[in-house]
């Protein structure tokens, strides 16, 4: 892997059994990122996407192919070394916040600083939810909160460990226009500040206009 490269994958695949055989969901998917980069993956529903993405994060075992995440094969660890991976390396956001109810905004945030036994979770938890503007919401808990507020809070909480590369899963399809907008312009505004490298799924052709690539699948494999 390219020393510039935080995220590598090779003749990547996914086959999963139907009652028909064999159905290819992903195939021969080759993707070098560099560090930094923001990526828009796009195409029609079906195409592959959320699948592209949970193989490039070792959040799924490939068919066929490797991938490379900061240096890290994924092929050559067991489940417990690619959790140690994106745990150090790997922040998410989702389309669904996936915020713990019963914890309130900046316990939500400090949820993995004390998996990974930081001292500081707490400190840490306050300065990013400073950064994302909710620093008088963060004794609020999630069903307190906005959908953008909630959305705020997840993406703090994907960045407080400063991961290598952010994997974003249609982060504002459950908001409205407006909101959508000001949540992306705050993932570009920390991509920017943290250089840490976005990958993101989205149907939307603007945000997928203010990355620096496109990735484009069709039924599985990609066409540009």
């Amino acid at each position: 892997m390219a020393e510039s490269s935080v995220l590598k994958a090779e003749n990547l695949g996914k086959q999963v059994s139907s009652p028909e055989g064999p159905l290819t969901i992903l195939a021969a998917v080759d993707l070098e990122v560099a560090a930094g980069d923001t990526v828009a993956v796009v195409g029609p529903s079906g195409a592959g996407k959320s699948t592209l993405l949970a193989l490039l994060a070792g959040l799924d075992d490939p068919s066929t192919g490797r991938v490379w995440l900061n240096g890290a094969d994924f092929g050559a660890l067991d489940e417990d070394g690619r959790a140690r991976v994106r745990a150090q390396h790997v922040g998410f956001v989702f389309q669904s916040f996936h915020l713990v109810p019963s914890l309130t905004a900046i316990e939500n945030v400090m949820l993995p600083l004390e998996l990974a036994g930081r001292r500081d979770a707490r400190e840490a938890a306050h300065q990013v939810l400073a950064t994302v503007g909710l620093e008088k919401r963060e004794q609020h808990y999630p069903r307190q909160l906005s959908g953008g507020e909630q959305q705020r809070v997840a993406i703090a909480r994907a960045f407080v460990t400063r991961p290598a590369v952010l994997f974003a899963d249609e982060p504002t399809g459950n908001l409205d226009t407006a909101t959508g907008e000001r949540i992306m312009d705050l993932l570009f505004e920390l991509n920017r500040a943290s250089g840490t490298t976005l990958i993101l799924v989205t149907h939307d052709a603007a945000i997928a206009g203010r990355c620096h690539r496109r990735v484009h699948l069709e039924a599985g494999h990609m066409v540009r």
